[in-house]
Order: C-alpha cells, then structure tokens, then sequence
C-alpha cells in the first residue's frame, strides 16, 4: 500500500479552542475570546489564501449539551457550515480540556455521556457534509492528566491522581471513538499527545527520566490496548497520531528545558523515528509554534526536522502550525504573539505575520516535491516505497 496523503496540503493551522476550567474557577473559552467562533469563514478564507487548506478546530461540549442527553448546535453549525463553504478540511476537537459542569469526570457516566456526544456530533456532520470528517476525541489524554490530574493546573485539579484520570480519558476516547464509527463509518479518528524528552540531572536520576520518558506512549498504549487492555483498547483505537512539538518540550528531569544547542537535546527527526516505529501508524505533527520572532526559525527548525525524518523513511503527513492566530494566555489572558494570523482589529481583519507568511510559500513548495514523490509509483527503493508496515489492520 502507498502512503495515503491525509490532507489537501502539508501545512495544517490549527485554532486554540480550549474550554476548560482554571483553578479560580474561571472556565476560558478561546474560540470565543479570539472571536473564530464568530470569523471562522474569514478565517478559513485567509488561511486558504496563504496556502493551508487543512485545520484543527473545536467545539465546545459545555455549550451543546446543557442538559443531559438534549443537544443545542447553534455553537457549531456556523462553523460546520463555514468549513463546507470553503472546502476546509477540519479535524474536530470534541474534548479540548472542558466537559459539562453537571458530569463528574470522575463518575462511570462520564464516558457515556461522551459518547452519546459524540455519535450526536458524528450524525449532524455526516447530515451535513459529503466530506471524509476527522475527529480528535480527547485533546491529549497524557498533557491533561498530568495537568489536571497531578498538578492542579487546570480541572479538575487533582493532586496524585494522574494516571487515573489518564485511564478516565482513555475510556472516555474508546467509548467517543467507537460511538463515531458506529454512526459513520468513513470516520477518521486523531489521537494527539506531546513528544517528551527528559534527562536526568544525575546519574542516580537515570531510571527516574527513563520512566518519565516512556510515560509519553502510555495513553496511546492504552488505546492500542497493549497497556491496561481492561479498557477496551485494541488496535483498532489507534487510526492517526498527532504528535504536539514545542520548544519546551525536553527537559531535564526536576530542572530546566533543555534548549537547541545542548548536547542533550535530541533531534526532534529522532522522536518521530521512535514514534512511528513503535505504533506504525499515519502521523502528523498536531502542534507547533512559538512566540514572538522566534515563530519563524522554529518553524524552519521543524520543517528541516521533518524532511530529515521523511528522507529516513517516517511518512509524516503534515505539519500544524498551532495556535495559528494569537490568543490571550491561559492563565493571565496577556497577548500570545504566536500566530500567522493576528487579533481581529478594527477593521474586522486580521493582520498576518510577514516573516512566517514569507516562509510559508517556500516550505510548501518544497513538501509539495516531496509529497509527489511519495504519491508516485515506486521506483527502486526510493521514498515513493516506503509503507505503512502492519497499517491499521496490525498491532502496534
């Protein structure tokens, strides 16, 4: 089998939709307070402009079921709609860290209830769309039971209690997944989590970084159903990765990110290698980006850490450049310059960022080579016969 190619193009954008709850309480809803929520077609259309066809999007769970079981759309068709109109590819995030305040995320009714959402969602888009749809059920499982589950970062705030939100979520992804199938069986499903590296600070600390390390594969083994198979994972579970990739994302174990330049740090052509290698799956990269000036050089950084692992035989599908407009910051709502796309302004448009929009052409160009290569009929080894080892069929 040849290597599929996922999306229209290799470049993806992706809006920060994040719904959850922070510790005072406040529950943050970032496709509203970017206003994409209001500006999806114009931002769709600005986007297909620069050259991305393909985005990450959300819905907000809290907003269409406000009462068990009975679901409210107007959230969502707008958007749904906007995606059709311009012939946006979207992945759909159903749960990106917020779920409806009457369900206790605790409670064995949690994943039921987020089934009988998901196949609710999965029967409006098949009603409405001719399209393959993609979702992503739960925003990265491992990311959010440490943050909420050990850390207090987010809700539901727990201390210690980590891995058992982390296997609370991994049912609640099989149970979504499954119920979206069932519905609509052309259903691609995503499932998203951060690339790690760790170091230890000592050489007695090696195990300790060793284990904090593997912890990165442990919902998606869970999925696979090779890690806690009581959960109802299995083979099937495991469709497409997203793998999430920033700057911050090695460190040294209780210490300091480790940063480009160190000898510790590990290319980042190396982590895809291991990961595809490990669950021989299509994968994407789901996130990336940075603040500031540094938007285009890490965008270059990733880019040439991509070909490199394409030229090494990974079939990586895409790249997600996340946030792809400005937001206001978790925590302090401050303005995160991190977008190709800037804050509408008073003239309802968004301002684009010239350096990363300058660069965009050229890295599209020269993925567009590569993809063409991939899509042509094999020829001697070349990058065209690379294959999917067992695909969706095999274990992982």
């Amino acid at each position: 089998m040849t290597i599929p190619l996922l999306f229209p193009g290799f470049f993806l954008g992706g809006f920060e939709c994040s719904t959850h709850l922070r510790p005072d309480s406040v529950r943050l809803d970032l496709l509203r307070a970017t206003r994409h929520d209001r500006h999806s077609e114009q931002d769709y259309r600005a986007l297909k402009s620069l050259g991305i066809h393909a985005v990450r999007d959300g819905v907000r769970w809290h907003l269409i079921e406000r009462s068990p079981g009975r679901y409210e759309w107007d959230s969502f068709l707008p958007m749904l709609e906007a995606a059709d109109r311009t012939g946006m590819r979207v992945v759909w995030d159903m749960c990106h860290y917020g779920w409806p305040p009457d369900i206790d995320i605790w409670s064995t009714e949690f994943p039921v209830r987020f089934a009988g959402f998901a196949a609710a969602m999965a029967a409006v888009v098949r009603d409405a769309t001719a399209a393959t749809p993609f979702y992503c059920p739960v925003n990265e499982i491992s990311f959010w039971a440490w943050a909420g589950g050990d850390m207090r970062l987010f809700a539901p705030a727990a201390t210690r209690r980590g891995m058992e939100l982390k296997r609370q979520l991994v049912r609640a992804a099989i149970a979504g997944l499954r119920a979206i199938r069932d519905v609509d069986p052309r259903a691609r499903i995503v499932t998203v989590d951060p690339l790690i590296h760790v170091e230890p600070k000592t050489p007695r600390a090696r195990g300790r970084a060793a284990h904090a390390r593997s912890a990165q594969y442990e919902a998606w083994d869970m999925l696979a159903g090779t890690l806690h198979p009581e959960l109802g994972g299995g083979p099937d579970c495991l469709d497409i990765m997203g793998v999430n990739y920033y700057s911050d994302n090695q460190w040294v174990l209780n210490g300091a990110t480790i940063e480009q330049g160190d000898p510790r740090y590990r290319p980042f052509r190396n982590m895809l290698a291991e990961t595809y290698h490990r669950y021989r799956r299509p994968l994407f990269v789901a996130e990336t980006g940075a603040e500031g000036t540094r938007r285009r050089p890490w965008f270059q950084y990733v880019c040439d850490e991509v070909c490199a692992a394409l030229e090494a035989g990974v079939p990586v599908e895409g790249i997600c450049l996340y946030p792809v407009a400005d937001y206001p910051g978790w925590a302090d709502e401050r303005h995160c310059e991190c977008g190709l796309l800037g804050n509408i302004d008073a003239h309802g448009l968004r301002p684009v960022y010239r350096p990363l929009a300058e660069e965009l052409p050229f890295q599209i160009k020269r993925f567009s080579r590569i993809r063409q290569a991939f899509a042509a009929p094999p020829q001697h080894g070349g990058p065209a016969a690379l294959r999917y080892g067992t695909g969706q069929k095999g274990g992982p």
